[in-house]
């Protein structure tokens, strides 16, 4: 009966071998068969768009930029929360009225907050 749990794995083994021959040999074939020769100072500079690159690479940004992203998911899931409650308002209101419109009160509440404690910060500006 262990034998023929095992046999059961034959083929998980063999593609496994198969795909580490494969990416072996295509290893091997890119080394073999590869362009090999003296490569310009200038075909290994970087292409902007037809322009010479002048400075750095990367452009560093604010942390008070990152903290205004942040804030923008953060209160656009909050419209992701929103539009289900508001589908199944009317549904809900028969029977749930206070419960349901609570619940979203409650949310709108801690979210204001939230945006009220940024505004105090000045999390929103990032000139500065």
């Amino acid at each position: 009966m262990a034998d023929a749990q095992l046999t059961q794995y034959l083929p998980v083994l063999l593609l496994a071998a198969v795909a580490l021959g494969f990416t072996a040999f295509m290893l091997l074939a890119s080394v073999a068969l590869g362009k090999r020769g003296a490569r310009s100072r200038i075909k290994d500079t970087a292409y902007e768009c037809g322009m010479i690159p002048v400075g750095e690479g990367g452009a560093r940004m604010s942390v008070k930029f990152h903290l205004v992203a942040m804030l923008f998911i953060l209160f656009d899931i909050e419209v992701v929360f929103l539009y289900p409650w508001a589908v199944v308002y009317r549904d809900m209101l028969a029977g749930h009225a206070n419960m349901i419109f609570g619940s979203m009160l409650t949310f709108i509440a801690i979210l204001l907050v939230g945006y009220l404690y940024a505004l105090k910060k000045n999390a929103f500006d990032w000139k500065s």
